[in-house]
């Protein structure tokens, strides 16, 4: 199975120069890649017989033909991994079941994260290998702040950010499956907390809250000093630093939710054999625009991510339950669904008085917590 560990860097004054270029010529391969793949489209459109449609090799020819000479000083692999992330890309734009779907754009260089891939990097004595520029005579082998895990990298993806830069290396490892519990589990994911069999799991704790109120706050400064200054506000020191504040309280709540999510869903791999959870259609809910800022915070998408990669490398079984079951509206005592003017919304049941977090059963009489009563509609669907 693959695997990837991200971590944090220490190249020296050299080494930053050497990356900083690296990461420039990624973004430069990129935007020329893009340009000439939209004008091979444009002209196959209007003429299918005399222009062939673009495809990764017919780019990638006109970019190596066309190469000016300070190109041929950086490494080519940068080119090609670029290309061939654009065409992946264009595949994707095709599917839009793809959790980043969207048309590729080019990159800015005023983007908060800059970098570049290669698959020719080495670890030698526990530090990152690059391949040589030319014309470079000091070249070093790059240090991290923490131990490697693996002995051949298949692609490291090497990323600037606030000033630190950080690798991403991917390696195979053979397939370490779990032992077997005969347990099962589900889990009812909402804006704010998951509900489990065993409780629940608060995904935007305190210390996140505050995070936010501080992002908040920066953000409205730096959106003064735009709208007083204009252009020039992004060149006050002042700016610069509100700006790397902002840059790294986004950085510490992403951690901070990375962190959650992976010691949850790693709890519940080592601890059930089955796990069940909704098939939700995230794009389209934040579209309605009704709690989308809290849905974007839960990290939904990448809960789901996590939990499929981890349970396909241990052998556990994840069971998704349909769009269109309905785990908040059926009764888990006597399965009566909810319909028309008897459903659970946001604001509750106006129609019988009941509040949003409350599920009582018009058939039968039974109560309990609405979110409780999903997670045992949800479990019912195991085997």
């Amino acid at each position: 199975m693959i695997k990837t560990q991200v971590v944090e860097l220490r190249p020296n004054k050299i080494m930053q120069r050497e990356l900083e270029r690296l990461c420039n010529y990624r973004r430069y391969c990129w935007n020329l890649a893009l340009a000439t793949w939209q004008d091979m489209y444009e002209a196959w459109t209007l003429d299918k017989d005399n222009n062939p449609s673009p495809n990764e090799h017919r780019v990638w020819d006109v970019l190596v033909n066309n190469k000016a000479d300070w190109q041929f000083a950086l490494s080519a692999r940068c080119l090609q991994l670029a290309v061939k992330d654009l065409a992946n890309a264009w595949k994707n734009f095709f599917d839009k079941t793809q959790p980043d779907w969207g048309k590729p754009h080019f990159k800015s260089k005023k983007a908060p994260r800059q970098g570049f891939k290669t698959d020719r990097a080495k670890i030698i004595n526990g530090k990152l290998r690059l391949d040589k520029p030319r014309g470079i005579k000091s070249w070093f082998d790059i240090p991290a702040y923490e131990a490697l895990k693996m002995e051949e990298v298949k692609i490291a993806s090497i990323f600037r950010e606030r000033g630190h830069y950080y690798a991403a290396l991917s390696y195979e490892e053979e397939a370490g499956l779990k032992a077997k519990t005969g347990k099962k589990t589900a889990i009812d994911v909402n804006v704010g907390h998951f509900n489990y069999t065993e409780g629940k799991i608060n995904v935007l704790p305190a210390k996140l809250q505050k995070l936010y109120k501080r992002i908040k706050h920066y953000q409205r400064v730096l959106s003064k000093k735009r709208r007083v200054n204009g252009k020039s506000a992004s060149q006050s020191n002042n700016y610069l630093q509100v700006r790397t504040k902002l840059q790294r309280d986004y950085r510490k709540a992403a951690n901070i939710q990375n962190d959650l999510l992976q010691k949850f869903t790693t709890e519940h791999v080592n601890n059930y054999d089955q796990i069940v959870i909704e098939d939700l259609n995230v794009k389209q809910m934040m579209m309605t625009h009704v709690a989308s800022k809290g849905m974007q915070r839960s990290l939904f998408g990448k809960f789901r991510q996590v939990l499929t990669y981890k349970c396909e490398w241990y052998g556990k079984e994840l069971i998704l339950a349909d769009k269109t079951y309905p785990s908040t509206q059926r009764c888990a005592n006597c399965g009566y669904v909810k319909t028309g003017a008897d459903k659970i919304t946001l604001q509750g049941n106006k129609k019988h008085g009941t509040k949003h977090n409350e599920y009582i059963c018009y058939e039968c009489g039974y109560s309990n917590d609405r979110d409780d009563n999903a997670v045992l509609n949800l479990l019912a669907l195991t085997k």
